[in-house]
């Protein structure tokens, strides 16, 4: 199993027409072979005095894929591709962490 956290930077004032084209997304994610988890998530203030501040044009999206095949079908299927198309004029950037069970 692998987890992975992207982090996708918004352009301001795009992040729920961003979550919403993400969020009709989410169920073609979830049939995909290999994909245990995938959701998006938003910062949540608490006050807590490690927190970091939070960031209004951020969308953290928290995955599990059964393994490496399973997250590279994902980049490459065709939802994937009409997704990424229908949202990258609201998208900065975005980062990936791979990582695996320690």
């Amino acid at each position: 199993m692998i987890h992975v956290i992207a982090t996708i930077e918004l352009k301001p004032g795009t992040r729920e027409s961003f979550l919403a084209e993400f969020k009709a997304n989410v169920p073609e994610v979830l049939r995909e072979s290999g994909c245990l988890e995938y959701g998006p998530a938003i910062d949540f203030p608490t006050g807590l005095p490690a927190q970091n501040p939070d960031r209004p044009t951020v969308v953290v999206v928290v995955e599990k894929w059964a393994d490496l095949d399973a997250l590279h079908a994902h980049l490459q299927a065709l939802h994937m591709i009409q997704y990424r198309a229908r949202v990258k004029d609201w998208v900065v950037r975005v980062g990936l962490q791979v990582l695996q069970p320690a």
